[in-house]
C-alpha cells in the first residue's frame, strides 16, 4: 500500500527508498514485530477469558503436558494479524504472487481456526473431521497452484525445476496441479504435526520462511538469477516482503510462546504457516528445495506415517510415540532440550537449502 508513495519520488530522496524491496522488507519485519508486542498480551487475555479451560490436552501424551492444561490456543490469530497487516502496508498489491501466498495463508488459517474452535468448545482433541480439513485444503491448494502456473513465465509453466542441476526442467503438464497441491497441503500438515512443544514449530517456520524469502528475492531479480544460474521468475522478489513480515510476526509470537508458553498457536497458526511455505515454494519454483529447508517438518510427518503403517502391519511401534519429538520426550529429553536441538537442525538445513543456489 505505502509503495504508492514512490509516485512522489523524483529520482532521489526519502520517497525513492520505497522502490527498494529490501527497504520495505525491513519495515515489514519491524511492523509485524511491533504489532505482536503491542497486541500480543491483550489478545492472550481475551483468548483466556473466552476459552476458559483452554486447549484440551491429550490423555495419552507425555505426562509433562498435563501441566499445560488451561493454556489458551488460537495464538495463530496474532501471527496472522501481524503478518497480513504488515504485508498489506508494505507490499506491492498489484503483484499476483503476494495475493496467492496471502490467500493460501488465510484459507488454511480459517480451516485451522474452525478446528481449534471445535476443540475448545467441545473440550476434546478431535476438532473438525480430518477428511473435511483435507478436502478444503486440497481445494485451496489447487486454486493457488493453478493461479501460480498462470502467472509463471511461458518457459516455466507446469515445469518442475531441480536444484543443483542448472538447466534441467521436467514438464509435468497437467500433473503440475496435483504436484503443487501435494506440496502445499503436505507442508501445512507437516508444520501442524510439528507444533507439539512450546516454541518448537514457530522458529523452524521462521527460518524456512526467511530462507525462502531470500531465494524469492534472488529468483525475482534477473541479474542475481542469471549470475547464480537459477530460473528467473519475474515478480517473485516481492515475496521477500511477506517473508520478512512472517519473521517479524513469528518473533512477536515467540515472545509469548517461549517455554512455558502463555499461548499456543493452534491449528490456526500451524496450518496457515505451513500452507504459506508451500505456496511460496510453488510460486518461486523451488518445491524440492522446500523439502530440504523444511526437512524437520518432513521428518516429523514421516515419523507419523511410518508409525501408523508399521503398527497396522505388525501391531508394534517403531517410535515410543509419534510425531518424533514425543519419542524423545519419552526417552527422557527435557522439552527445552528438544526444542533448541530441533532449531539447530532447522538452521543447518536452511544453510544447505541456500547452498543449492550456488552449487550448479
Amino acid at each position: 500500500m505505502l509503495y504508492l508513495m514512490t509516485e512522489f519520488a523524483d529520482g532521489g530522496g526519502l520517497f525513492n527508498l520505497f522502490k527498494y524491496i529490501t527497504f520495505r522488507a525491513g519495515l515489514a519485519f519491524m511492523t509485524a514485530l511491533l504489532f505482536g508486542f503491542v497486541f500480543g498480551r491483550p489478545l492472550i487475555d481475551l483468548l483466556r477469558r473466552k476459552q476458559g479451560k483452554g486447549q484440551p490436552i491429550r490423555d495419552d501424551g507425555p505426562q509433562s503436558h498435563l501441566s499445560k492444561a488451561g493454556t489458551p490456543t488460537m495464538g495463530g490469530l496474532l501471527i496472522l494479524s501481524a503478518l497480513m497487516f504488515s504485508t498489506l502496508v508494505w507490499a506491492r498489491l498489484d503483484n499476483p504472487y503476494i495475493w496467492i501466498v496471502m490467500l493460501v495463508t488465510l484459507g488454511f488459517g480459517l480451516i485451522g481456526f474452525a478446528d481449534d474452535y471445535a476443540k475448545v468448545t467441545k473440550q476434546n482433541t478431535k476438532g473438525v473431521s480430518g477428511r473435511v480439513r483435507m478436502l478444503l485444503g486440497l481445494l485451496i491448494a489447487a486454486l493457488a497452484t493453478y493461479a501460480a502456473a498462470r502467472f509463471h513465465p511461458a518457459g516455466l509453466t507446469n515445469e518442475l525445476a531441480l536444484p543443483v542441476l542448472k538447466d534441467v526442467l521436467i514438464n509435468l503438464g497437467y500433473f503440475f496441479i496435483p504436484f503443487g497441491m501435494l506440496v502445499i497441503v503436505g507442508s501445512a500438515n507437516a508444520v501442524n504435526l510439528t507444533d507439539g512443544l512450546d516454541g518448537l514449530a514457530i522458529m523452524p517456520v521462521m527460518i524456512a520462511g526467511a530462507t525462502l524469502g531470500v531465494i524469492s528475492y534472488v529468483v525475482g531479480n534477473y541479474n542475481f538469477a542469471d549470475y547464480l544460474g537459477v530460473h528467473f521468475v519475474p515478480g517473485t522478489g516481492e515475496i521477500l516482503i511477506f517473508a520478512a513480515a512472517l519473521f517479524g510476526a513469528g518473533l512477536g509470537f515467540l515472545w509469548y510462546n517461549a517455554p512455558p508458553a502463555a499461548v499456543f498457536m493452534g491449528d490456526t497458526g500451524s496450518l496457515a504457516l505451513g500452507g504459506a511455505l508451500g505456496a511460496i515454494a510453488v510460486c518461486i519454483k523451488h518445491e524440492i528445495v522446500l523439502a530440504v529447508v523444511g526437512g524437520l517438518f518432513v521428518v516429523e510427518a514421516l515419523s507419523v506415517i511410518i508409525q501408523v503403517l508399521y503398527y497396522k502391519r505388525t501391531k508394534k511401534r517403531i517410535f515410543l510415540m509419534a510425531p518424533i519429538h514425543h519419542h524423545f520426550e519419552k526417552r527422557g529429553w527435557a522439552e527445552p532440550q528438544i526444542v533448541i536441538r530441533f532449531w539447530i537442525i532447522s538452521l543447518i538445513l536452511a544453510m544447505i537449502g541456500l547452498a543449492t543456489l550456488k552449487v550448479r
